[in-house]
């Protein structure tokens, strides 16, 4: 009796495990569930999901969605989209909201964008409703040489067409940046900037800044202006100072050479007097040869003993007093 019932016990949780197992790979509810939305899909179908590794739920439930929207989306389709790394529900929600809002988006269009990394619902929300963007403060400087700082506000809307392969966020405030740059620069006074920005905005909205980009830009508005440093004003004082450290150096250059050449010329006069306090020198020996030989005379050496006391008198009468 009691193996007979451990036998009944044994055989129910083996025909429990087998229907878990029956119902994971061939989820009947869900069959079910979309015969009743009018989704046509096998019970086949599913089971091979299954073997592939593709969850059921979430391309039964697209499909679902899809089909309540009017969309005719292929079951092969999904799955490959899935298979290939893509996002299924995030593109029948953007497929979905596309054909709500009368927005031209394929199929093929939405998985491609999908799979390049972009989020393709949030690019069809933003192409119903624009996507304001605050630019970083953009300094910049007049031809009078005040600084302006502006920052603008750029409405954007995404453009489905240019989603894949164009540009982002980044270059569309890149380029508006350039654009206000070069739109203050080419004024005259900052006061004409601060007069009509929109002069800037008209300005840089003329030059197609959106071509490349994955967005279309709608309007340009500067948000505000602030008045930075005069920078003319720096750059004349930066220059003025350059120029006076110029000229001292020259200064300088022109002091040391003044004093090397000062320094050459006492080094010359030196050189001469040591010639002639040696000459001088010779003069003794010469006189005292002259004696010896009597070439010279005492009355001659007396003579010229006069003429140099002559000579100092005359020198000492001539020089100024003191």
């Amino acid at each position: 009796m009691i193996e007979s019932g451990m036998l009944t016990f044994i055989l129910i949780a083996v025909g429990f495990i087998l229907l878990l197992i029956f119902f994971y790979y061939v989820p009947f509810l869900l069959w079910v569930s979309a015969k009743v939305s009018g989704v046509n899909v096998s019970l086949l179908q599913l089971f091979l999901m299954r073997i592939r590794n593709v969850p059921p739920p979430i391309l039964v439930r697209a499909l679902i969605e899809g089909h309540k929207a009017g969309l005719e989306i292929k079951l092969d389709a999904l799955e490959a989209h899935y298979l290939a790394g893509g996002h299924v529900e995030r593109v029948v929600h953007a497929l979905v909201s596309a054909s709500k809002a009368n927005i031209d988006l394929s199929f093929q269009m939405a998985t491609a964008i999908d799979l390049a990394g972009r989020d393709v619902f949030e690019a069809v929300q933003m192409s119903v409703n624009p996507k304001v963007i605050d630019t970083p403060p953009v300094a910049a400087v007049a031809k009078d040489g005040i600084q302006l700082i502006a920052k603008a506000r750029v409405t954007v809307r995404a453009s489905i067409k240019q989603l894949v392969g164009g540009a982002g966020e980044e270059t569309i405030l890149a380029r508006v940046g350039e654009g206000i740059v070069s739109s203050i620069g080419s004024n005259e006074s900052h006061k004409a900037v601060l007069e009509n920005p929109d002069t800037i905005s008209k300005l840089v909205l003329k030059k197609g800044l959106d071509a490349g980009t994955a967005f279309e830009i709608l309007s340009i508005d500067i948000a505000d202006i602030d008045i930075g440093k005069n920078i003319g004003a720096q750059l004349q004082m930066d220059q003025a100072q350059a120029d006076k450290n110029i000229a001292q150096a020259k200064a300088e250059e022109r002091r040391a050479m003044a004093v090397a050449l000062e320094q050459e010329m006492i080094a010359k006069a030196q050189e001469a007097r040591a010639k002639v306090i040696e000459a001088e020198a010779e003069v003794p020996k010469a006189m005292a040869q002259a004696f010896i030989s009597g070439n010279l005379g005492i009355m001659d050496y007396y003579k010229m003993k006069n003429i140099e006391a002559d000579t100092s008198m005359r020198e000492n009468i001539a020089k100024p007093k003191k």
